[in-house]
């Protein structure tokens, strides 16, 4: 039985007892413990139950690696599922309780699943849930449904507050051991901005727990000398707690911080997700000792033999009084000396090599141990804990030899680098025959933005194994000279991927390679055996290496076993993809502040109060609040929007248009990505000028539209829709990240940083020329161009573009600047009556003009060509985004619906969205629909109704009167006209 020892345990303090539950039970550990160092402590060594069969489980590691103690943690609005109890601080009143289990830990009546687990082999859902298929809705997927998951969903909104932090450095290093130390030191006497993070509490890692002697101290000392001289420096941050999470292209890193999830008052953020910016990562993340396959090996009770030695030293925890050893290495044999230190007893070491006669093990076998080479464990006597091991040889068949009593099991198959940071960004492995494991191929890095590798690794992430070797690799990746330190040389490792190795299917049926998930042997042969020949799709029929394990302790043992039943070798069969997060993420940390009210930040404008105090009626555009009109006294928003439509049209409107999307985009290859995003040339826009332009999606259908300004000989600015903005910024920088990453260019969404105004009317340019300061003259600044200059006190670019058909000018100032200029302009043109318009008039004012809106003349089905657009695409490019699409055959038939206007012949408006339907019915008895109404108002400048569509061969049929639908009543007769309704030759705005 497990229990607390008497003496040891360097991380907990005996004078600080603490309670807390489990499963409804008080019990009690150290500060310092883990949740599940606290249970094995108390006697409970069952902490969980697998997935399909429902078995019993202990834990068989000790850090983020452990597959088994997964535990709900916390009650109400601070429930967590899915908590490994090894990285479970323990603290003050923690409430957790086991999952996967009903009604009890102990009694599970899930279990009857490993009793038929002959009939329930890999892949016995692809089989089983075809037929009949009647079966599927109403028995199939509700089973299904409800046995799927490992812990509870919340039932309450996360009650806990999340942050992100934002940072930057030459080099982060991920893992605070001596190699990760050893690389900080190295990198900080340089001068670098060094970032260094420790997923857990402490620092050393395995050096200071297997006890050895660097530059003539003790590995614990040497690490707190090191910890100093760190802290020193003002050029090094040091964070502990804190896990490399990923790394994406363009060297960005996330890493996530528990802040107080081990603390019992909460009274912050419980976690903050770091975003950084690196020159390059030195990951320093160890090695994951891999279990041995044999009979039995998951009874609770069998557990790395590494996780054991670290429980007994670390928080003075032993899993039971009679372990027996079994390795294929020379490692384990630290164990061994661990517990025997400890006052325990190791019956036997159970080595699968022939013969061994290194440094450690004559050490071992001075203090008594007996030695059993050439053997193997043939099964684990045992349900909820190990009784016994029967022994057999490794060469054989599992033909029993010897029984030997024991209560736990210290397992070691060898060591696998932490390689995931590596891999994260296509860092390539190769297959160390020598010592068994995929190592990083330093010839094939993840390479950064400038063709050079930005990951390194170092220390056992890189493959070495004694201290000497770690520290050697860990100061070469710096650039230092390594502490000096001796080291033993080993015995080579014999690889052993079952045991024994000629074990019959009964055997290869209770040997586990994924404890999570209950993938046995016999299940990975199987899927061989099946046709799943790619390691990919041997994991998804078995389901290795799948949910929050993702293979950490079985994906090379997987691997051999698809290698042997393929006759292949383990490089051929290779590994599954390694994908970020290294282990779980909460939701709420990914999410950070984004929740409740800032879930989607509220927008408002810089004019925003202004607009609010004088009535302005809000509508939603995206994620911003526009004003839709302003009613003044007992005016209707109709009558409102007339007016504003009058006077702007008389007089002076103005407009605020800072939600307008505006990207700037600038570099060499500036002017080339512009000619691939819009349909028309933009190279050739002079600096000064200003063109309109369209964006397609690759299949050609427009997606955006707007003015772009160019800036200088490397720079342009995009303006989008308001509810384009991040949305196009996005779609860019995915092509930027993904097809054109080589391109020397980058695109910066400055919406929020500008206010923009627009002064628009006949009276507009004497407005302007009130405030004084520059020319704003038709010949100095003619129609499409644009200037900086001064206006009054204010330094801005003024734009001379139109939305509205009338003489316009679009003003940009710093966003802290808007309101003051809107109310001096507003002031300037009081002589004027000066006018606010929302968004309606801005809509109407646009449709008399026949200019279109997106989202409203389109809906994506809709191309350029469809709205009469053809002379905004270029004949002279080889390509842009949508051209290929634009090509299809579907886009060239003749009878395709195209934009027009619409006039209803007794003046009304028509209906937004109504159709037009032709005569007779088609062959399910439905009106034939020939197009449909896309904008319709009711004119203020025309006084009756008018409307824009897209009608079938529309712009053929022009004078042609068709029916369109109404609500509840009688189609009503529109006539097709010109989409443009209003001054046709352009000449008011031209002025």
């Amino acid at each position: 039985m497990s229990r607390r020892l008497r003496t040891g345990g360097r991380l907990i303090d005996r004078s600080k007892p603490i309670e807390f539950t489990f499963d409804g039970r008080i019990l009690r550990g150290y500060i310092g413990d883990t949740l599940a160092s606290a249970l094995l402590a108390d006697g409970q060594i069952v902490m969980g139950r697998s997935f399909k069969y429902h078995r019993p489980r202990s834990v068989v590691g000790s850090g983020p690696e452990e597959p088994n103690a997964l535990m709900q943690i916390g009650e109400g609005a601070h429930f967590e599922p899915n908590q490994r109890a090894t990285m479970q601080p323990l603290y003050d009143g923690l409430v957790a309780h086991s999952q996967n289990a009903w009604p009890s830990l102990a009694f599970d009546v899930g279990r009857i699943n490993d009793f038929g687990s002959r009939f329930l082999p890999a892949g016995f859902y692809y089989k089983t849930f075809i037929h009949p298929r009647a079966f599927w809705k109403h028995v199939f997927e509700p089973v299904i449904r409800r046995a799927a998951g490992l812990g509870a969903a919340p039932t309450e909104a996360d009650g806990d507050r999340y942050e992100h932090q934002y940072a930057f450095c030459d080099t982060l290093i991920v893992g605070g051991g001596i190699a990760g130390l050893t690389a900080a030191l190295g990198s900080a006497k340089t001068g670098e901005r060094v970032i260094l993070v420790e997923q857990g509490a402490t620092w050393g890692g395995r050096a200071v727990v297997d006890g050895a002697t660097i530059d003539g101290k003790t590995a614990a000392d040497w690490v707190k000398n090191a910890i100093e001289e760190l802290e020193k420096k003002d050029n090094v941050t040091m964070i502990n707690r804190c896990e490399g999470s990923g790394v994406y292209d363009h060297g960005y890193v996330l890493c996530t911080e528990n802040l107080t999830g081990h603390l019992a008052a909460k009274t912050g953020p419980r976690e903050r997700l770091w975003r950084i910016r690196v020159g390059r990562v030195i990951t320093a993340t160890g090695a994951i000792e891999r279990p041995l396959s044999f009979a039995g090996n998951d009874v609770p009770g069998v557990m790395l033999a590494s996780a054991l030695r670290d429980y007994v030293v670390n928080h003075g925890v032993s899993m039971g009084e009679r372990t027996v050893v079994v390795t294929n290495n020379d490692d384990a044999y630290r164990t061994a000396k661990v517990l025997i230190e400890a006052g325990l007893r190791v019956p036997a070491i159970i080595d699968t090599r022939q013969a061994v006669d290194s440094t450690m093990v004559k050490e071992i076998k001075a203090l008594g141990v007996s030695v059993h080479t050439g053997r193997a464990i043939a099964k684990v006597h045992g349900n909820a804990k190990v009784t016994a091991v029967s022994i057999c040889l490794q060469s054989g068949d599992g033909t029993v030899l010897q029984e030997i009593r024991c209560d736990a099991v210290a397992m070691s198959g060898g060591w696998s680098p932490v390689v995931h940071l590596w891999s994260h960004c296509g860092g390539k492995l190769w297959w160390d025959e020598e010592r068994a494991m995929f190592r990083p191929d330093p010839d094939q890095p993840p390479r950064g933005a400038d063709g050079k590798g930005f990951v390194i690794t170092a220390g056992m992430a890189s493959g070495a194994l004694t201290t000497a070797e770690v520290l050697d690799d860990a100061a070469e990746a710096a650039g230092i000279d390594a502490p000096p330190c001796e080291s033993s040389p080993e015995a080579p490792i014999l690889p052993v991927w079952m045991m024994p190795e000629g074990a019959d299917h009964a055997l290869r049926s209770k040997m586990w390679l994924d404890y999570q998930n209950d993938v046995k042997v016999s299940d990975v042969r199987l899927a061989a055996q099946e046709g799943f020949e790619s390691v990919e799709h041997a994991k998804r029929y078995t389901t290795l290496g799948m949910a929050t394990d993702q293979g950490k302790l079985s994906n090379i043992n997987g691997l051999a076993i698809l290698a042997e039943r393929l006759d292949a070798t383990i490089p051929q069969v290779g590994t599954t993809t390694f994908r970020p997060p290294y282990t779980p993420t909460t939701i709420g940390t990914l999410a950070g502040e984004a929740r409740g009210a800032i879930f989607q930040p509220l927008r408002r404008t810089p004019i925003h109060d202004w607009n609010e105090a004088h009535g302005a009626f809000w509508e939603p555009v995206g994620q911003w609040r526009r004003a839709y009109c302003f009613p003044q006294g007992s005016e209707t928003h109709a009558e409102a929007v007339s007016r504003e439509v009058k006077n702007t049209r008389q007089s002076l409107g103005m407009l605020d248009a800072s939600t307008l999307g505006k990207l700037i985009v600038r570099g060499p290859d500036a002017g080339r990505l512009m000619d691939m995003l819009y349909t028309n040339m933009m190279s050739t826009l002079k600096p000064g000028r200003c063109r309109y332009g369209l964006m397609c999606d690759e299949n050609g259908f427009l997606i955006d539209d707007g003015v772009v300004a160019r800036i200088d000989d490397q720079t342009w600015l995009c303006h989008t829709t308001t509810g384009g903005a991040d949305r196009i910024h996005g779609w860019i920088e995915d092509w930027l990240q993904c097809e054109w990453w080589d391109w020397k260019v980058h695109v910066v969404n400055v919406t929020e940083q500008f206010a923009q105004i627009a002064v628009v009317g006949p009276n507009a340019r004497k407005v302007l020329e009130k405030l004084g300061g520059m020319d704003v003259s038709a010949e100095a600044l003619p129609f499409m161009a644009w200037t900086d200059g001064r206006l009054g006190d204010f330094a801005v670019r003024v734009f001379r573009i139109s939305f509205s058909g009338e003489l316009s000018y679009e003003i940009a100032v710093p966003a802290s600047q808007g309101l003051a200029l809107w109310t001096a302009l507003m002031e300037a043109g009081a002589e004027f009556g000066a006018t606010p318009y929302g968004t309606e008039a801005l809509h109407i004012m646009r449709a008399e003009k026949g200019f279109i809106m997106i989202g409203d003349e389109t809906d994506g089905t809709v191309i350029p060509q469809d709205l009469g657009l053809d002379w905004a695409i270029s004949k002279k490019k080889d390509d842009y985004l949508g051209k290929r699409g634009q090509a299809r055959s579907e886009f060239q038939k003749p009878d395709r619906w195209k934009l027009v206007g619409l006039e209803t012949l007794d003046g009304s408006a028509l209906e937004d969205g109504a159709y037009a339907v032709g005569e007779g019915v088609n062959d399910n008895g439905q009106a034939i629909v020939q197009g449909r109404v896309t904008s319709t108002y009711m004119s203020p400048t025309l006084d009756r109704g008018i409307a824009m569509g897209l009608v079938e061969r529309g712009p053929d049929r022009m004078g042609e009167v068709i029916r369109f639908t109404r609500i509840g009543q009688s189609p009503v007769e529109a006539r097709i006209v010109d989409p443009v309704f209003f001054d046709r030759e352009g000449e008011k705005s031209n002025v």
